[in-house]
């Protein structure tokens, strides 16, 4: 039977499962692949409609009854985070509106416990690309944007507010937690799983030349040096193995969450 995945199309994820999804791997099934925001798989996955999913570490805690967190394939690191970007440098989110990419969103999540003292007047839930051009445009006061914005923001004259990677790791020393991957419970098993995408993150290393078609084809248009800085920034040693200290932050980001009442409380990792 044929496998179901779900990830988003940003050339980290198109470079991680390349291999994976066009039958490189010996001895893997078929996979039929659907492409789509992490908004959307966070709320698909709590229906259960995936066998393998890209979502948020902030969904996790509506997530793991179904599904089992992997080790390898997923979005951590330092130097990362979201960024919440205005116009104007220092400007003050209390009253302003602000947008956001998705309200399980590990970036909004990370936002809700940055600006616990700092609340804004209003929230508003924004296709990711249309972030920027709306803060610039003055739809918004300000914006939280993920992924290839770190690289691009400042062609649409904004200025960063905070870097809630750079808040994270001064405040806890732990890489930040973005994206995981889930196994079904029943649906497929998470040790094959682990290996099967652990085998496509090292055929990528081995072999970046091979899946670099995939991944501009489905990069929404970004240049192929953004890609590039995506994948160098968002594909590394987490990617293939959590280990202890992507554990620790998945933990450190759930607990704190659930402590603030942002979230159910889940069982720790480690």
């Amino acid at each position: 039977m044929a496998l179901s995945l779900a990830v988003s199309p940003c050339p980290n994820d198109t470079f991680v499962f390349h291999a994976l999804v066009h039958g490189l791997i010996p001895g893997t099934p078929e996979v039929n692949l659907t492409f789509a925001d992490v908004d959307v798989t966070n709320t698909a996955a709590e229906r259960g409609e995936f066998d393998l999913v890209k979502v948020s570490y902030a969904a996790l805690p509506w997530l793991l009854d179904d599904y089992e967190l992997l080790p390898t394939g997923g979005a951590l690191g330092r130097g990362c985070g979201p960024l919440v970007l205005a116009r104007e440098p220092g400007l003050d989110l209390a009253g302003k509106t602000v947008a956001v990419p998705g309200d399980r969103t590990t970036a909004y999540l990370l936002f809700r416990l940055w600006a616990a003292d700092r609340a804004p007047g209003r929230i508003e839930v924004v296709p990711f690309h249309q972030i920027m051009p709306g803060v610039a445009e003055g739809k918004f006061d300000a914006g939280l944007v993920i992924h290839e914005a770190r690289f691009t923001y400042q062609r649409y004259g904004l200025t960063a507010l905070a870097d809630l990677g750079e808040w994270w790791e001064s405040d806890t020393g732990l890489p930040i937690p973005l994206g995981a991957i889930l196994a079904k419970r029943g649906s497929v098993d998470p040790a094959q799983a682990t290996e099967w995408i652990r085998n496509s993150v090292s055929m990528a290393w081995a072999n970046p030349d091979a899946s670099r078609e995939f991944v501009l084809a489905n990069a929404q248009e970004m240049e192929p040096e953004v890609v590039q800085q995506h994948i160098d920034l968002y594909v590394n040693e987490f990617t293939l193995e959590l280990g202890r200290d992507g554990f620790a932050a998945a933990d450190a980001l759930l607990q704190r969450a659930a402590a603030a009442g942002l979230t159910p409380s889940v069982k720790p990792f480690i």
